[in-house]
């Protein structure tokens, strides 16, 4: 295969695969809206679109397939045929078939490993009136009549290009205004103007070829013609390259950052020096344009959340049909952005959560209605930007989670000990799920049941500095809250200092930071804590947990509080040094098994700095009641 057609096909590729992204979410809109004929034109539209395109390409598997589902959507467009779910369920099949195909193009070349004889045939028994009766009422076809009687056009017949709207000089030829040997001339005439040109109704006048009141006539006439829209303007890049972009801006930033350290102490020692002062505005523009380099770079990998949330209602749809429940979904936010590598690890995490609490969390309609809510499940999803954090909401109006069931299954399988579950508050326990080999159902299913998909979730959102939390109340739902860093290439940090150590901490999960004298510290059934403002905080040494010997009569600590969710923990330093904007690399070839760290960092001293993860350090230290405070 040729370069050119290599591209081609590429291309032809990544459309196509976000065409059925978008596919799968609007036949679910479609079932519950079965009378929009906008949103069943823009879907036979899209796949007459695939299919032209395959044909050319000459992948007939394809061809064959989508024009089978292409002649369905046709008759659902004419109002021939009714939309239900049994239709709706077959294209949506034929939609899984279709991404098979793309799959095999992709990894062989072709679209013959693909078996197609199956789908065609349910296809076939829908067009014949086998399997899906035809529509007695005519629902699309009412729905669609007033917009026929309202239209000024016929509508385009299936696969004929649709007319762009007519020029000026069609107008005056059309309507007998000026002869087309006229309107050519000035064409002609325009064409051959120095910049810039004169308009072709001013060359007319001119002319003498059209009187002004005809030109004020075919004028107006143009402008109620609609407008062809707009070609987007953009360009398709591959992901590697803006990587490769971000990376190159990660060590512009820590080379601006030693450039500021280093002319900050010549200014100090030379600061009556000429050549110092030009030094400094020079590194000050640098600064400014470097973050602005930054913000740039980092806006070409923001994307929408929709397009993590796409996959989301035809799961919903499949899952609840299949559990024999009844669940509707609602997406808020879908606009929100984040970086393209936040969206890529959150995806599989997000339909763990929303597969759970389908299976788990929302019950079947006839309990629902034993308990006095109606049959259908509300399962709200919600993102939104709060600070420099992204922060997604599963909300479910199921049946909530046990906490005493919870608690029986943590020690049943020694996942916890009664003196730790003792001390422990409500949300600490309703967290336990997020343990390794925890689950509650009762038996092991293709949906959940076998231990592993919860401490998956969680261990991929911490390795992308994020968190997950969970709030549930019995008998009214649950809801989880996970929250994401903007981006994972560079962020603020707190450089903090234990022993000439140097620690970076999230800024984000930084509450505030505070000096203690030792006496100060306290100890709660042999672990440190802290007393501030009415709050008992279990205290972390760094010292302690990086095995850093430490100056036993040190007398003055500070204490910097971090937040995982509505949990605190204080991390004890010997002095705050800076906040930095430090670029994270990645570390774990070399130290996978070193507990709380996500990373590490160069500081503009040029001293490669570990990034401490905050949201480990949290979920090690255990939340404490406060039986009173012990010297």
């Amino acid at each position: 295969m040729s370069d050119e057609m290599q591209e081609i096909l590429n291309d032809f590729l990544t459309e196509s695969n976000e065409m059925l992204e978008v596919l799968d979410q609007r036949f679910v809109t479609l079932e519950s809206d079965p009378n929009n004929t906008d949103l069943l034109n823009e879907i036979f539209r899209a796949m007459h679109s695939m299919k032209g395109s395959a044909g050319f390409l000459g992948f007939n598997h394809l061809v064959d397939v989508a024009h089978r589902g292409e002649n369905i959507l046709n008759k659902l467009r004419q109002g021939e045929m009714a939309v239900n779910p049994a239709i709706i369920s077959i294209i949506l099949e034929t939609i899984d078939v279709i991404k098979a195909i793309m799959a095999d193009i992709r990894g062989t070349g072709t679209d013959s490993h693909v078996p197609t004889v199956m789908i065609a045939a349910k296809l076939d028994d829908i067009l014949n009136g086998t399997t899906a009766p035809e529509a007695p009422v005519a629902t699309l076809a009412e729905a669609a009549a007033p917009a026929k009687a309202e239209a000024v056009s016929p509508t385009p017949t299936v696969g004929a290009p649709i007319a762009s709207p007519p020029t000026l000089g069609e107008i005056l030829v059309n309507d007998g205004l000026a002869s087309k040997e006229q309107v050519l001339d000035a064409l002609t005439a325009q064409q051959h103007q120095p910049e810039p040109k004169t308009p072709l109704g001013e060359i007319l006048l001119q002319a003498k070829a059209i009187t002004e009141r005809a030109l004020d006539q075919a004028l107006h006439k143009q402008e109620k013609q609609p407008k062809p829209a707009e070609e987007d303007a953009t360009i398709r890049v591959e992901t590697k390259r803006l990587d490769s972009v971000m990376n190159l801006v990660g060590e512009l930033v820590l080379g601006r950052n030693r450039l500021i350290k280093i002319g900050t102490q010549l200014e100090q020692q030379h600061e009556s020096d000429p050549q110092v002062r030009v030094l400094s505005e020079t590194l000050a523009q640098l600064n400014l344009v470097t973050t602005d380099l930054q913000l740039a770079v980092m806006k070409t990998r923001m994307l929408p959340i929709k397009k993590v949330f796409a996959k989301l209602p035809r799961m919903v749809r499949d899952l609840s049909q299949k559990l024999n429940k009844q669940v509707h979904l609602e997406m808020r936010g879908e606009e929100t952005e984040l970086d393209k590598s936040v969206a890529d690890e959150i995806g599989d995490p997000l339909v763990h959560l929303v597969r759970n609490a389908i299976d788990h969390g929302i019950e079947t309609p006839a309990e629902r209605q034993a308990k006095g809510k109606a049959g259908e499940g509300q399962l709200t999803i919600a993102a939104s930007q709060e600070g420099n954090s992204i922060v997604i909401r599963i909300n479910d109006d199921g049946r909530g989670i046990q906490v005493e069931k919870i608690k029986e299954k943590a020690l049943a399988k020694g996942l916890i000990s009664e003196a730790e579950i003792a001390t422990m508050e409500h949300r600490e326990i309703l967290n336990l799920i997020f343990l390794p080999g925890f689950s509650t159902a009762e038996k092991v299913t293709d949906v959940s049941g076998r231990g592993v998909g919860m401490d998956v979730v969680r261990t991929n959102i911490r390795k992308i500095n994020g968190s997950v939390d969970l709030e549930s109340e019995p008998g009214k739902g649950s809801q989880i809250i996970i929250k994401l860093p903007l981006t994972i290439a560079i962020i603020q940090a707190l450089m903090v200092e234990v022993e000439r150590s140097i620690f970076a901490i999230p800024l984000s999960t930084v509450i505030e930071a505070v000096r203690i004298s030792r006496s100060e510290i306290k100890t709660i059934n042999g672990r440190e804590v802290l007393h501030l403002r009415d709050r008992v905080l279990p205290l972390i040494r760094l010292a302690q947990e990086f095995d850093i010997p430490t100056d036993a009569n040190r007398e003055r600590f500070y204490v910097v509080v971090a937040a995982l969710g509505d949990r605190r923990v204080g991390v004890v330093v010997d002095e705050l040094r800076s906040q930095e904007e430090v670029v994270i690399k990645s570390i774990w070839d070399y130290l996978e098994t070193v507990k709380g760290v996500s990373g590490a960092t160069i500081t503009g001293e040029g001293k490669v700095v570990l990034i401490l993860d905050t949201s480990e350090l949290v979920q090690n230290a255990q939340a404490w009641h406060n039986p009173g405070i012990a010297a």
